[in-house]
């Protein structure tokens, strides 16, 4: 009796289908922003976040006293300096209170802005070894320095007590001011970062650009000094907005910043789009250069 050929049972044999092979290549020009690869990406910023909190305060004495310390000395010094011996206008507040009401966004800004321009150089080991979103690397530096920012805030709460200041509603304002400090940071971070890569004398840059900010926002002093005619160009810094609207906040004589804050968030937004963009378009060659 003759042998059957399988295929007369089973059929034709299929071919083995190609194995699928996806080509990843940098885009040419300018790359369009795809969102949605942040879509999945929330699980890593939320470590990414972590792990700078505990770079942050690893091996520190103080750990995270540094967030109070900060902006109380630096209160200190500019109520000696500024407010006894140049005896600078403090919008009716006493000027410890005044002085530390413009400290807590600021000391969180100079940081935020400092760490997020550097963030892609201090963690190239990332970059060379495996592939996510870079932008969550500033952007982590940034959320990041928000706990600081919440520590500071208890303080400036405490000193309102020391002065017996009734806290009112306008409180209620302060995520909406910390998250355009957050903004204003994040912004001018992604072209810092994107060409500290590049070009690493930026990093020398950043301390000297935030020192040149801290006089071009009125932290030691009142805007009240700037000429109405100019406060429109003044408050194009997005953190005379931020800095006005935290003594608003906690001063029933500090004017609110209407003019300086829509400013202010006009030019965060022209600002941030246009960094997304230029971070998009370096991004390409941040493994190569790093």
């Amino acid at each position: 009796m003759g042998m059957t050929p399988a295929a007369d049972y089973l059929g034709e044999m299929p071919e083995p289908a190609a194995a699928s092979v996806t080509t990843i290549r940098p885009p040419k020009g300018w790359a369009p922003l795809d969102l949605r690869e942040f879509a999945g990406a929330h699980e890593l910023l939320y470590f990414l976040v972590l792990r700078n909190l505990k770079l942050r305060y690893k091996q520190t004495i103080l750990g995270a006293a540094w967030a109070v310390l900060q902006p109380l000395l630096t209160m200190a010094v500019f109520s000696v300096v500024f407010g006894r011996l140049a005896r600078l206008d403090s919008d009716g507040m006493p000027y410890p209170l005044f002085a530390l009401a413009a400290l807590v966004p600021w000391t969180y800004f100079a940081n935020a802005l400092a760490q997020g321009g550097n963030s892609l150089v201090e963690q190239q080991q990332l970059l060379t070894k495996v592939y996510f979103p870079r932008l969550l690397l500033p952007l982590a530096a940034v959320i990041a320095g928000l706990v600081d920012l919440v520590i500071s805030f208890v303080l400036l709460l405490g000193v309102l007590a020391w002065y017996d200041i009734t806290p009112t509603v306008r409180l209620l304002a302060a995520p909406a001011f910390a998250l355009l400090a957050a903004a204003t940071a994040l912004a001018p971070a992604l072209w810092l970062a994107a060409l500290n890569v590049r070009y690493r004398d930026v990093r020398h840059v950043i301390p000297f650009l935030v020192q040149i900010w801290l006089f071009a926002t009125p932290v030691a002093y009142s805007s009240r000094l700037v000429p109405e005619q100019w406060r429109p160009l003044y408050g194009l810094n997005p953190m005379v907005g931020v800095v006005d609207g935290f003594r608003w906040m906690i001063a029933p004589t500090a004017h609110a910043p209407g003019t300086e804050l829509a400013a202010g968030a006009a030019a965060v937004a022209i600002l941030f789009t246009a960094g997304l963009y230029f971070f998009r378009r370096m991004e390409r060659s941040f493994a190569d250069v790093v």
